[in-house]
């Protein structure tokens, strides 16, 4: 399986290149392009857990150990007026998706290795009316999947517990303003290729910006999911974030979620909020900092297993570029719990805090 996977991006390589140069060759022709990256990383855990790993992350799970996080290839077709997207993913992060793939939705062997797949067309209505149909990351939340579109290298709470990593369906995106783009997206659900039942979910994305600094997000997603076996309701989750640039070399960002979900045992619910600050000290280097509060009473998200679960996590990352398609993070991170969450030396020993060091590095092709 692991030999068909590296053959199929081999066979994906060659592909874009001769068809990138025969697009080259012919004036009129839309070229189809491809970049790739390479992310990896070593964790330290100063609580020497014994299983090795790093309790209630994301992606940075790993403890001890240098780990290839994700190998990325995304092939593209510029939109005019059709055109696509493809991208393909290798590696821990890629796994971790799919597991939750595998536990909310129906797994498609055939796209495990697949992070988004969707064809795009404009329509000609009004400013133009943007639809894409296929396999996409979330609308949802500050922080995505590729770390190194997020100011810190590991990823928050919020973004691991109280949103989705993907969805499959419609995607309509309409310029309402110059400053104003408004989304709907009809998705099978969370984190899932085929529905697990017969419900649809509905999202929403308004895109604010009053100024040429601020930056105003309201997401939301609605639908009957049924992701566990005692959900047997709606499960909405509310999405707002605030992004302003304070100078040339400071910015802030304001990450708030609200999420809920009808179960047997009542209504679950969970929230959060994470903020951010990034300042460049040079046109090579940045340091950014986050610090984040979540909130899981019913402990129905993380599963910590007791009464009114609160985390809180302080990430301190410095980043450095020797050179433009090199990115180097170095992270130290605290996490924090009301309850014995963390593993330790001992599997009978547990702690409520969770101090690591990461190294992060990303190539780009």
């Amino acid at each position: 399986m692991k030999s068909s996977r590296l053959h199929l991006l081999i066979v994906a390589l060659v592909f874009v290149s001769r068809s990138s140069s025969a697009a080259d060759s012919t004036s009129t022709a839309t070229p189809i392009t491809w970049n790739a990256f390479i992310d990896a990383y070593y964790t330290r855990n100063f609580n020497d857990p014994s299983a090795r790993v790093n309790q209630f992350r994301n992606f940075d799970v790993n403890e001890n150990q240098i780990t290839l996080s994700l190998a990325d290839l995304t092939i593209q077709k510029q939109v005019q007026p059709v055109g696509f997207k493809v991208e393909l993913g290798f590696g821990t992060t890629s796994d971790w998706i799919n597991t939750a793939q595998s536990t909310f939705g129906t797994v498609s062997p055939s796209l495990a290795n697949v992070m988004q797949a969707y064809g795009t067309v404009i329509v000609p209505i009004g400013a133009g009316l943007t639809v894409d149909v296929g396999k996409f990351v979330t609308h949802m939340g500050n922080e995505v999947i590729v770390s190194q579109s997020n100011w810190n290298y590991s990823r928050s709470y919020l973004f691991a517990y109280a949103i989705p990593y993907y969805h499959t369906g419609v995607r309509l995106t309409y310029p309402v303003m110059s400053n104003l783009t408004a989304a709907l997206h009809i998705v099978n659900g969370w984190n899932s290729v085929i529905d697990n039942n017969k419900f649809l979910s509905l999202g929403a994305t308004l895109n604010y910006s009053p100024t040429s600094t601020t930056s105003l997000v309201f997401n939301g997603i609605w639908g009957h999911e049924n992701l566990t076996a005692i959900e047997n309701g709606d499960r909405d989750v509310y999405d707002f974030i605030l992004t302003q640039q304070m100078s040339d070399a400071f910015q802030v960002a304001v990450n708030v979620d609200y999420g809920q979900a009808g179960t047997i045992l009542g209504l679950a619910l969970w929230k959060g909020v994470a903020v951010y600050e990034r300042y460049g000290l040079n046109t090579k280097s940045a340091l950014a900092l986050r610090e984040e509060v979540y909130y899981d009473p019913t402990d129905y998200t993380t599963g910590a297993r007791f009464n009114k679960a609160t985390f809180q996590e302080y990430t301190l990352t410095y980043e450095y570029h020797p050179y433009d398609p090199l990115l180097i993070r170095i992270e130290g991170r605290d996490d924090f719990a009301n309850g014995k969450a963390f593993n330790s030396a001992s599997a009978l020993l547990t702690r409520q805090s969770q101090p690591t060091l990461t190294v992060g590095v990303v190539a780009t092709f």
